[in-house]
Formats: C-alpha cells, sequence, structure tokens
C-alpha cells in the first residue's frame, strides 16, 4: 500500500496523483482582440450589398396583379403544361368575364378559382377579362398523341365539327364557334389549341351538371345529343388541328344553313349593363 496515494502497489493504476479535466464550456471563450470589430464589418458588407440583389420593386400594373392567373394558366395565359388549365390569351373578353362570373357565382366548381374570384367585384373581373383578351401570343403546335388516332375516328369528328348531325338536330361546331374555330366574337370562345383532357372534361362538366352557363344554356342541350363515341369523336379531331395563323376570334356568326338547329344561348351583362 502507499501510504501517499492510499493506491496498493500491485495495481496497475498510475501512482501518481490523477488531474482530472476541466469540465467543458464553464468559462466563457475569450475572442481575439479586435474580432468584434471583424463582426461589425461583416454586418456593414451585408447591409451596404448591392439593390439588385433587393427585391424587385412592385409594379402596380394588371399584368403584375394577374400573376396569380398565370401560375397556373402559363405565361402570359398562354396555358398549363399539364393540360387541364386551358389558354386564356386572346380569347374573347366577354368569355372570360363569363367564366370568371360562373366561377364566382357556382355555375362552374373548382375551389381554388371560386376562392380567387369570389371577393372581386364585375369591374375588376372585366378588367382581367380584358386584359388576358389584348394577349395575342403564339400557339403551341398540337401535342403528339402516345397513341395516334384511327383514321375513322377523326374523320367522324370532322364531320360532326363541320357538318354537325342532322338526324340528331346536332350543331355542327363552326355554327357557333366560327368557320376557323377561333371563336366569334364577342363571347364564343374558339375550340383549337386545348388539349384532349381538357375539352373531354368540359363536355362531362356540362352532361353531369357540374359546368353551366347562363340560361339558356346551349352546350347543355349540345352535349345532351352527343353519344359518348361521337363526344371522344370530336374531342380527338379538335385536338389534332393546328391552329390557323390568323386565330383572332371572327367578327360575327356565319352564315347558317336553312335547315341547322337554331340554339340560344345566355349571356351576362356586362359591367354597366351593356350586353355583349
Amino acid at each position: 500500500m502507499n501510504p501517499k496515494t492510499g493506491v496498493p502497489k500491485s495495481s496497475c493504476v498510475d501512482a501518481l496523483p490523477v488531474r482530472l479535466a476541466p469540465p467543458l464550456f464553464t468559462t466563457r471563450p475569450r475572442h481575439p482582440r479586435g474580432s468584434l470589430w471583424v463582426r461589425v464589418a461583416a454586418l456593414l458588407l451585408v447591409l451596404a450589398a448591392p439593390a439588385a440583389q433587393a427585391a424587385p420593386a412592385f409594379e402596380d400594373s394588371i399584368a403584375q396583379r394577374t400573376q396569380a392567373c398565370t401560375a397556373c394558366h402559363g405565361e402570359q395565359g398562354r396555358a398549363g403544361p399539364d393540360g387541364y388549365y386551358p389558354r386564356l390569351a386572346g380569347k374573347p373578353a366577354a368569355y372570360l368575364y363569363h367564366q370568371l362570373l360562373n366561377f364566382r357565382e357556382g355555375r362552374r366548381h373548382y375551389g381554388l378559382m371560386t376562392r380567387m374570384v369570389d371577393m372581386l367585384s364585375d369591374a375588376y373581373l372585366w378588367e382581367i377579362a380584358q386584359h388576358f383578351a389584348a394577349l395575342q401570343v403564339p400557339y403551341a403546335p398540337p401535342a403528339p398523341w402516345a397513341r395516334p388516332p384511327e383514321a375513322a375516328v377523326l374523320a367522324r369528328g370532322r364531320e360532326l365539327a363541320l357538318h354537325g348531325n342532322p338526324t340528331t338536330r346536332l350543331p355542327a361546331c363552326v355554327q357557333c364557334h366560327g368557320q376557323k374555330l377561333t371563336g366569334v366574337l364577342p363571347a364564343v370562345p374558339g375550340l383549337l389549341g386545348l388539349p384532349a383532357d381538357y375539352l373531354t372534361a368540359q363536355l362531362g362538366g356540362w352532361r353531369t351538371g357540374e359546368r353551366r352557363a347562363h340560361a339558356p344554356d346551349c352546350m347543355a342541350s349540345v352535349v345532351r345529343r352527343l353519344s359518348d363515341r361521337d363526344a371522344h369523336a370530336v374531342v380527338v379531331w379538335l385536338a389534332s388541328q393546328p391552329v390557323p395563323t390568323d386565330a383572332h376570334p371572327a367578327p360575327g356568326r356565319p352564315d347558317t344553313a336553312p335547315n341547322a338547329p337554331d340554339l340560344r344561348c345566355g349571356v351576362a351583362a356586362l359591367p354597366g349593363g351593356a350586353r355583349p
């Protein structure tokens, strides 16, 4: 036994006095001289960053305020990339205005759109519609089909779109949407440049009542005269057609054949009471 340490001499423990390590972080570390000034200088450099790195100034314009629209409908309203958010650019202003009203008033159902327009005035909705109607930007070519449609389906779709079906009193698409199918002023949209998925969804919405228009709802009447097979044929043919170079809506409806079905379509008054 070591008389000084009390440790047996046969122990493998060193008999020298044991020095314990000091506890960690019990004292505040000392910074080198001048470190405070280094941190102050770094802060001043951050505050003096170039103005180009700052957030862009807000531009109080209708283009800036409609960025909530283009987030889904694509830059300048050219259409979303997924096939479900349609083109807004160049559509007749009265048509766009009617659709905004329909979302706000429950004739069309999509929660995101309803919440966006729910608190907006008629005048502001009309301003939004006029903004997108004035944008004339190029159309993309039709998307290639994963499986090309059969020639018979395309032929049937073309026949219905251009001539209708006298047996079922189905009007031709061109009767209302114009000879070039690019729409008719003031309130009829074009049918070209739209993906097949979107066209199918809209026809289905009218058939089930999920999409409605101001009474009399002429498109609801049209859809009731379309079989599923004919609806598919029309959609496939329309989605396969390129948009003509001049895609402006026609100034008026074309002359119709004497025996063509006459459809009456409801419209909403524009702000101020004018009829489109």
